[in-house]
């Protein structure tokens, strides 16, 4: 099945300077920052990869839901449905918490590393 483009499209947008790779995976695509997920869409919905300490906090925000695509629900990991990222505020927000804890860990083999993001 195919994934939204547009969502794809308003990410990239969003990552703005923020150097990263795009690439295909589980049916959808993926936003890396050196070497590691930040963000992606599978479907209709945004994925976020986030510290798990904070998993049961933003489980909580509207659209957040738990990242399951085959049945063995991933913590520090969630899904985004279009009514919790349909604004620019709200995909943003989603964006740089993904972003933020991607920064946080090394970078994968090959992977260039990425500037910090300013506060």
């Amino acid at each position: 099945m195919a994934y939204n483009l547009k969502l794809a499209e308003r990410i990239r947008a969003d990552l703005g300077d923020i150097p990263f790779v795009e690439k295909k995976m589980f049916g959808g695509v993926g936003f890396l920052i050196h070497g590691n997920m930040a963000v992606g869409v599978h479907k209709e919905d945004l994925l976020v990869r986030v510290d798990a300490q904070k998993h049961d906090k933003l489980i909580k925000k509207t659209g957040a839901k738990v990242f399951d695509i085959t049945g063995k629900p991933m913590k520090g990991w969630l899904m985004v449905e279009p009514e919790g990222c349909k604004t620019k505020k709200q995909l943003s927000t989603w964006i740089r918490e993904g972003v933020e804890f991607a920064l946080t860990l090394p970078p994968t083999c090959g992977a260039e590393p990425t500037p910090r993001l300013s506060p």
